[in-house]
C-alpha cells in the first residue's frame, strides 16, 4: 500500500520562498510518476507540478513556471516541491500524488494518478 505524506507548508509573506516535501512508502518510488496539485477553497482541483520516475522528465503549470521548482531524490524516496516569489493567489492546499508506471513519462491530469496525500497548506500573506 502506497501512503504519500507531506510536509513543508505553512504562512509566509508575498515575496517569500517555502519548500514542499512528499515521502513516499511501502513500494518502491523509483517506479513512480510523481505530481503535485492544488485546491483552493471554492475552486476545483489543479494541476501545479509533475515529474517523471528519473526525474529527468518535468512539466509545470505556466502560472509557476520560473518560480516553482519540483525535483525528486529516489535514494530519499521524497519529492519536493521548491516555491520561489509567492503571491498570495497560490495559497492553497498543496496535494503530493503518485502514479506506478512503467515509462519515463509525465501526467498533468489528476486522474492519471492513483495515489494522494493528506495535502498541505500554503499561505501567501499579502
Amino acid at each position: 500500500q502506497v501512503q504519500l505524506v507531506e510536509s513543508g507548508g505553512g504562512l509566509v509573506q508575498t515575496g517569500g520562498s517555502l519548500r514542499l516535501s512528499c515521502a513516499l512508502s511501502g513500494r518502491p518510488f523509483s517506479n513512480y510518476r510523481m505530481g503535485w496539485f492544488r485546491q483552493a477553497p471554492g475552486k476545483e482541483r489543479e494541476f501545479v507540478a509533475t515529474i517523471s520516475r528519473s526525474g529527468d522528465n518535468t512539466n509545470y503549470t505556466d502560472s509557476v513556471k520560473g518560480r516553482f521548482t519540483i525535483s525528486r531524490d529516489n535514494a530519499k524516496n521524497t519529492i519536493y516541491l521548491q516555491m520561489n516569489s509567492l503571491k498570495p493567489e497560490v495559497s492553497a492546499a498543496y496535494y503530493c500524488t503518485a502514479q506506478f508506471t512503467g515509462t519515463n513519462s509525465v501526467a498533468l491530469k489528476d486522474k492519471e494518478y492513483r495515489y494522494w496525500g493528506q495535502g498541505t497548506q500554503i499561505t501567501v500573506s499579502s
